[in-house]
């Protein structure tokens, strides 16, 4: 049976949520956390972002539940929290990768592929 369409509420909320993953800021801040959870002083040292910078994205990325915040003495360590935006950063990835072969395939001359130039065949 198909999935229902969605509604325009639904829809809403699924472009607010594109929205959300469609600041590069965010997305580098959800890498990094996705390969260890860390506090925003490392998170300043590993992107160059400043202090104010990390709060407001993360503080955007916390209320949308991709990120959460445990303290662990004085500092508050970030982790990413949901594996749905792996699964959505990998799809992406592999289709522009695709995207990107296909076009190096028409721009790569013929002698690069192995076959011999238009004039090496005369």
């Amino acid at each position: 049976m198909a999935e229902a369409k969605p509604g325009a509420e639904q829809l809403a909320e699924i472009s607010r949520f594109f929205r959300l993953l469609s600041e590069p800021a965010r997305l580098q801040l959800l890498c990094e956390l996705r390969d260890s959870p860390s506090d925003v002083q490392t998170l300043m040292e590993r992107t160059g972002f400043s202090q104010s910078h990390i709060s407001r994205q993360l503080s955007q990325l916390s209320q949308a539940r991709l990120v959460r915040s445990e303290r662990q003495g004085q500092r508050l360590i970030f982790h990413a929290d949901d594996p749905l935006v792996d699964d959505l950063c990998a799809l992406v990835s592999q289709r522009l990768r695709q995207t990107l072969e296909a076009r190096l395939q028409t721009l790569v001359p013929a002698s690069a592929q192995g076959q011999p130039h238009a004039s090496a065949r005369r």
